[in-house]
């Protein structure tokens, strides 16, 4: 597992259990690092994510997986033993790494709009989700930083979390339909462009405009671009594709998580970037299952083929 988040564990997870060798390569940067809890899981709701991992961790270890804090170096297919894939991977501490087959579950990185003051908030008072931090946020005063044509969709969502809700457009097209959508919900249009995010006490109070005026605001929504983490595995050559409107990259993937790269699947948040932590894991217990269906009839076809030429079935 190239990844030690909700997807790489739950993959290790129903792996271990199935008696399957099981390696996570845990890079120590989950993307919901930033944030005090997470939400939205059913059971663990509120529960910070730092916690959730060292659970998983655990219990994985507990069915005999294993998992090492590492960055990957290189990925890349070895020589197949009668047909069945190998793969070397190689981490950046020089330890070396060969597997039947590879989930990567790599994640992905938010990539914010150059607004001063804006990264310093990343988490809290910065926002993105909705359903993972919109009850927190609720009744507040919060602006849409908008960063695209999904903006739109974005305030709609948090119009619902609070009646004080401002659409700063940053220069954006808002057309006179989308601006008679807002205007219905109460959401105030601002199209002069932003020059960073006032705080106070270690968090926002409010948006500065290039006016000089200062709209005050407790919460910032944006829209990240979102680029899947290819750090490593350039050589597994991957597939991979655009997101519309120029909001991000990921990988491709069919079902299960299968990429087209034989023995080579992708879980959670890398392919799909809207993912909560509950559809990551879930996404990496369904690859971890495919695995190991494939890795069964791997085995069989090798015992076939070992079998004493004639011997007649009993």
């Amino acid at each position: 597992m190239v990844g030690g988040g909700a997807a790489g564990l739950n993959g290790a997870l129903v792996l271990a259990r199935s008696r399957r060798s099981v390696l996570v390569v845990d890079s120590g940067a989950p993307r919901n690092a930033p944030a005090e809890a997470v939400h939205g899981f059913i059971v663990l709701d509120g529960t910070a994510p730092s916690e959730i991992l060292a659970r998983g961790r655990e219990q994985v270890r507990h069915y005999g997986g294993r998992v090492v804090f590492g960055e990957l170096a290189s990925a890349e297919p070895a020589e197949p033993v009668a047909g069945d894939p190998r793969f070397a991977l190689t981490l950046a501490d020089g330890r070396g790494v060969s597997a039947r087959r590879v989930l990567v579950a790599t994640g992905l990185r938010d990539v914010l709009p150059e607004v001063p003051g804006l990264a310093g908030h990343w988490g809290r008072g910065v926002v993105h989700c909705p359903y993972c931090h919109g009850w927190e946020v609720r009744d507040e005063p919060i602006g849409i930083l908008a960063t695209g044509p999904g903006s739109l969709h974005h305030a709609l969502l948090f119009r619902q979390l609070t009646d004080d809700l401002v659409y700063f457009s940053h220069g954006t097209r808002v057309d006179r339909d989308t601006r008679a959508r807002l205007a219905a919900r109460g959401i105030r249009v601002i199209d002069t462009a932003v020059t960073g995010i006032v705080a106070d006490a270690g968090a926002p109070t409010g948006v500065r405009l290039a006016d000089g005026t200062v709209v005050a605001r407790r919460v910032i929504a944006v829209a990240t671009r979102t680029l899947a983490r290819t750090e490593g595995l350039d050589g597994l050559k991957l597939p991979m594709e655009d997101l519309p409107d120029g909001t991000g990259r990921r990988f491709a993937s069919a079902l299960a998580g299968s990429t087209g790269v034989p023995g080579v699947w992708v879980a959670g948040n890398a392919t799909e970037p809207t993912a909560q932590v509950g559809a990551a894991a879930a996404a990496g217990a369904l690859a971890g299952a495919h695995i190991n269906a494939d890795l069964a009839a791997a085995d069989t076809d090798a015992a076939l083929a070992a079998a004493p030429a004639g011997e007649a079935p009993a």
